[in-house]
């Protein structure tokens, strides 16, 4: 199905996770998740063939930040019941985003027509969920008051290989002032399965972002003269690694839109 530009005002809103998801699977909705269904867990997904799928899930293993696992998919099942009932990840997606050999192939918004018997299902915790504890907290999000994609960059920072799984990490960046920059450190670090506490403030060089203003995929960087830039792992670091790996397909998500779950943020808090 061919995805259209939207007038981000145009987006409707959704509080159900279940009305969202069928919204999703008719095509009525084909947006980013961002400032969807509050105080409900999104998810990254990473959908490989079952000969990738124990490499990727030692991947996750190996690096907790970018890729922390929540759910996995026995073979050729496109339910995720740990997330909800209903769940189908042929479908429940607003967009995917297609590697064929390593290489982005197309965005789409079905996946039914790619689904193979032996492809197995990865859901990985979102930085959505902690944004919500930073809002709580009385932390300015500037990306999502304007309902617009976070900054995403590729860093100079190894992850941990795993077979043939290897590449740089990728993350997202919000900026704070830098009181606001201390009090985000403590609340995400309570969030370890959505990526938790920071990997880098200030200085995006020394992680090799050359150029703070020109993000490497999603929205544009807005950081202000009294603020510092601060950088969580990001969910979309599989996309990073694929080009290593080369499978014959992968599928993600597209990056911002997510898997919507049945499973509270709050339950991720470990504190």
């Amino acid at each position: 199905m061919a995805i259209a530009a939207v007038d981000s005002n145009q987006i409707p809103y959704y509080e159900i996770p279940r009305e969202l998801r069928q919204a999703i699977r008719s095509g009525e909705f084909t947006h980013y998740t961002v400032g969807q269904v509050p105080g409900w867990v999104h998810t990254n997904i990473c959908i490989l063939p079952k000969e990738y799928a124990y490499e990727f899930q030692t991947f996750c293993r190996r690096n907790p930040r970018p890729c922390p696992l929540l759910a996995m998919s026995e073979p050729g099942d496109p339910m995720l019941p740990e997330l909800g009932e209903d769940i189908d990840i042929r479908t429940d997606v607003p967009q995917y985003r297609v590697f064929r050999d390593g290489e982005f192939s197309e965005d789409v918004t079905d996946i039914s027509h790619l689904w193979q018997d032996d492809m197995v299902a990865f859901a990985m915790g979102c930085s959505l969920s902690f944004e919500e504890a930073l809002m709580e907290a009385g932390l300015p999000l500037r990306h999502f008051d304007t309902r617009e994609d976070v900054p995403i960059y590729l860093t100079n920072i190894d992850c941990e290989p795993a077979g043939r799984f290897t590449g740089k990490l990728v993350v997202s960046m919000r900026p704070f002032k830098p009181a606001d920059a201390i009090r985000a450190i403590q609340v995400t670090t309570r969030f370890p399965g959505v990526h938790g506490a920071p990997v880098h403030i200030g200085r995006p060089d020394l992680i090799g972002i050359e150029d703070i203003n020109q993000s490497w995929q999603c929205g544009e960087a807005d950081v202000r003269e009294d603020e510092i830039p601060v950088f969580w792992a990001c969910g979309v670091t599989p996309q990073a690694v694929v080009e290593h790996a080369r499978p014959p397909i992968c599928i993600t998500h597209r990056p911002a839109h997510m898997l919507v779950t049945d499973k509270r943020n709050a339950e991720l808090a470990a504190l």
